[in-house]
């Protein structure tokens, strides 16, 4: 979806990318949330993304503070301490944006509710288009191909800059606001203009789907897919597990899901588990860990559907379920985002993120970089191998 995000420099795209994936699909890169809790509220949140080196803390605030003093931006002036700190997805907001950042955690943004991707011969096209919103009552669709956004051409450009520009700059994203899309329908359609104006929408994190009629036998299945791990998506998962029929496996579809709450993560890794060990992680050498809540569905037959879009606190729950034998992964290897960042406020009311620390799979495997390596590698038919995989697994509850 066109989340928060910052149409600025290549600091400004870094910032722009940790927004906008909190929701799923919209890029193929950038820095997932992860939230940990820490102090009071998502003003202290802990969070997952994927980093080279740290930035200092004290640097950073005592930048913001001089420039605070000098009557310039305090936040530029922490962006640029950042920026050469080579932490690649420490970020600054300014107080504005940690406000969407925060509300898009609770499962809101503000934006024209379409999801951008790359297609196969190089163009922009959308990905999702969310029902009811802007996009949805201009007849935009799936597949179509983004060729301007408000007069710019964005054939070429990185996904991240196209959800840059739907998003709109610091006075542009708001709710109200006007953006003109060029929208091809197909290779050879004409190009229409569209004029959306932007809107408060909320997300459906978690969705829940029948895979054909519910039987007795191994064949019946739920397919469970989590775009992004918001406030509740945890919850919601447990809820969906324990109203499948009995003998019903799951489909957990984590393709594409940029991250989210790593508490939401663990939630959702509890209604499979019965206690025990979810991911390792540490915080200024600190060694801590994340546990599941005990009483879980442990019998249930499960496959977890996995892509390079899997990011961050989806691939926490993804390591947790594979190196605990409770799935089996069908996809492709996973983006690979395993660092730890927390939030602290400077002077002004910008919010910088700070890489601490890194998080580790129960078996003790550093997702950073690496990513996770499915059980079974398909490069398509992702869906329908998943459900085969299923089928063969046998009984269960």
């Amino acid at each position: 979806m066109s989340g928060p995000t910052h149409a600025v420099g290549p600091r400004g795209l870094c910032r722009g990318a940790a927004l906008t994936l909190v929701f799923a699909s919209v890029l193929a890169t950038g820095a997932a949330t992860g939230s940990l809790p820490h102090g009071h509220g998502a003003n202290a949140a802990i969070k997952a993304g994927a980093v080279a080196s740290t930035a200092d803390r004290d640097e950073v605030a005592h930048a913001a503070a001089e420039a605070l003093a000098d009557g310039k931006s305090a936040t530029e002036a922490a962006e640029e301490v950042v920026s050469r700190s080579g932490d690649r997805w420490g970020a600054v907001y300014d107080e504005r944006e940690y406000e969407e950042f925060e509300q898009a955690l609770d499962g809101s943004y503000t934006g024209v509710g379409l999801a951008a991707k790359r297609s196969a011969d190089g163009l922009v096209a959308v990905a999702r288009v969310q029902p009811g919103g802007p996009a949805d009552r201009a007849g935009i669709e799936r597949d179509d191909l983004l060729r301007t956004i408000d007069g710019h051409r964005v054939d070429k450009r990185p996904v991240a800059e196209v959800v840059a520009l739907l998003r709109g700059d610091r006075t542009s994203a708001a709710a109200g606001t006007t953006v003109v899309l060029g929208v091809q329908r197909g290779a050879t359609g004409r190009t229409r203009t569209l004029t959306l104006t932007r809107a408060r929408l909320i997300t459906e994190a978690v969705t829940v789907q029948k895979l054909g009629p519910y039987r007795s036998d191994s064949s019946a299945a739920v397919l469970i897919k989590v775009d992004s791990f918001t406030k509740g998506a945890g919850a919601k998962v447990r809820d969906a597990v324990r109203s499948a029929p009995a003998g019903a496996g799951v489909l957990l579809d984590l393709r594409g899901n940029s991250g989210g709450l790593v508490t939401e993560a663990v939630v959702a890794a509890s209604a499979f588990l019965d206690g025990g060990l979810v991911a390792t992680y540490d915080v200024h050498g600190e060694q801590r860990a994340l546990y599941a809540e005990p009483g879980g569905d442990t019998v249930r037959r499960l496959v977890v559907l996995i892509d390079g879009g899997t990011m961050s606190a989806a691939e926490l729950l993804t390591g947790a379920l594979q190196d605990r034998g409770r799935a089996v992964t069908v996809g492709s290897r996973t983006f690979g985002k395993g660092s730890v960042q927390m939030p602290s406020k400077l002077a002004g009311g910008s919010v910088a993120e700070l890489t601490v620390g890194h998080y580790r799979t129960p078996a003790g495997r550093s997702v950073d970089g690496h990513g996770i390596t499915p059980d079974l590698a398909v490069s398509s038919r992702t869906l329908q191998r998943g459900e085969t995989v299923l089928s063969g697994l046998g009984g269960g509850s």
